[in-house]
């Protein structure tokens, strides 16, 4: 299989394996209208297997929310074919709107309008590294 490069976008690598398509949509990318390279498990040294996506074009890519669901990701940007800088994101200390609470009677699944706002709760990783508890009633965060 071959991928060739791109000359002005972006690459995200380190994507866990299997991450991608979601990590698109937490991204609000829509691959119908957006010129991109999806490689799903490639070998990594480091990983075993990861996801790469390159997007060609001017792409902003929300590095917090990136953090949520990929972050062992890197994003590398490239500007005529060679990549000009590397970002790696980090978890934010707050997120709204963009994970729900996985509490069925919280005020935030129940009523309309209300933001679904979260903390980082540091301490209290899970499986992830990684904890995030709802604003409203403590319950804890569904990805």
């Amino acid at each position: 299989m071959q991928v060739t490069s791109i000359t002005h976008g972006i690459i995200i690598d380190h994507v866990p394996a299997g991450r991608a398509l979601k990590v698109l949509d937490f991204l609000g990318i829509d691959p119908r209208k957006t010129r991109l390279a999806l490689i799903m498990n490639a070998e990594s040294q480091s990983f075993g297997s990861k996801d790469i996506i390159k997007i060609e074009g001017d792409v902003v890519v929300d590095l917090n929310i990136l953090a949520l669901v990929a972050p062992s990701a890197t994003v590398n940007i490239v500007r005529d074919s060679v990549i000009v800088s590397k970002e790696k994101p980090t978890l934010p200390l707050h997120v709204t709107n963009v994970i729900k609470c996985s509490n069925p009677r919280c005020v935030t699944s129940t009523e309309r309008g209300i933001k679904q706002q979260f903390h980082l709760v540091r301490g209290h990783e899970d499986a992830r590294g990684m904890q995030y508890r709802c604003d409203y009633c403590d319950e804890g965060a569904k990805l």
